[in-house]
């Protein structure tokens, strides 16, 4: 399995909502529940495949609002296990990361209660990968976007520093994770010099900026994701 499909794995939680207004040619979205502070804090994910046929169905699980994905438990899991204790045709590891937004906001079937423990390390049921993507899941690349179906609204708070991936085409992808698969020893202080480990494909830029306002990437039902070559997640703006 080509670790660069855990990107799909884009993770979601949270405590308290507050609503929020979208654009015209969209419904209001009323997010149930938020949580803050979210800005370089440790998370790992566990996702399970089931397959029918040449259906699968991918859960995304996530540590986030229950633990900080403890190093010595997390070290101790295998795909093997998984796959075993939960008659599973696929598991993906997927962590450690780091949130890079200071806030997520989460509604509809993002806002649930299902929890399972992986190792001893409890987890939440945050997202569901689309069936479509079965075609990603033999060999995924880096810098090509997917699908993931989550309603949320990922804030970043004026004054905060984002780092942004451009494509050929103009599309703007903000880093919402990153990571320490590829790289262990990666952390916050190499972003913004983090062009030098990249291999970006011709015609990709990638940049740092402050904010002088508030950021919201929303996505109403989908969310268009993908990593760089360093497992790295990014949303479409």
């Amino acid at each position: 399995m080509n670790k660069s499909f855990v990107f799909l794995a884009i993770s979601l939680v949270l405590t308290i909502g507050e609503a929020c207004t979208q654009t015209p040619t969209q419904q209001t979205l009323i997010f149930e529940k938020s949580i803050s502070n979210l800005r370089n804090q440790r998370y790992c994910e566990v996702l399970i495949g089931k397959r029918d046929w040449l259906k699968l169905e991918v859960r995304v699980f996530n540590t986030q609002g229950l633990n900080l994905c403890p190093e010595a438990q997390w070290s101790s899991l295998t795909k093997e296990s998984i796959v075993k204790d939960y008659d599973a045709s696929i598991a993906i590891l997927n962590g450690p990361r780091y949130w890079m937004m200071d806030e997520i906001q989460a509604a509809g079937n993002t806002v649930n209660d299902v929890k399972e423990t992986f190792g001893g390390i409890e987890m939440n049921l945050r997202a569901t990968v689309k069936l479509s993507l079965l075609k990603q899941l033999m060999g995924s690349k880096n810098y090509t976007a997917n699908e993931v179906a989550r309603t949320t609204n990922f804030v970043y708070r004026a004054g905060s520093t984002v780092y942004e991936l451009t494509s050929p085409a103009g599309d703007v992808y903000v880093m919402q994770s990153y990571s320490q698969i590829v790289n262990p020893s990666l952390n916050i202080k190499d972003l913004p010099v983090l062009s030098e480990q990249l291999k970006l494909p011709a015609g990709w830029t990638y940049r740092s900026r402050m904010l002088d306002q508030d950021l919201s990437l929303v996505a109403n039902g989908v969310a268009y994701v993908l990593q760089d070559n360093l497992s790295n997640s990014y949303q479409r703006r």
